[in-house]
């Protein structure tokens, strides 16, 4: 199992608790259409991912970030520049 398989796999598990619909999850599961989240539940979930992950993510990269794929790479991404 590579990094990124063991990031996706805790993305996974920190997406459940907001996955009402309980969509699947892949890396083109979109947060707004496939989750149909709101920008409060983003809000929330972003500040999750940045306690568990020990990282940042800016506005402009949250922006950017519009599939479950995405954010896993935007994590490593900003997981390997802290390193």
């Amino acid at each position: 199992m590579t990094d990124r398989d063991e990031t996706f796999d805790k993305v996974a598990e920190l997406i459940a608790p907001f996955n009402k619909k309980n969509a699947p999850l892949t890396d083109t599961t979109t947060f707004a259409g496939d989750l149909e989240w709101d920008s409060l539940v983003v809000m929330d979930f972003v500040a999750t991912i940045e306690d568990e992950f020990d990282i940042l993510i800016t506005m402009n990269m949250q922006a950017e970030i519009e599939t479950v794929g995405q954010l896993v790479n935007a994590i490593e991404q900003l997981r390997n520049e802290g390193e």
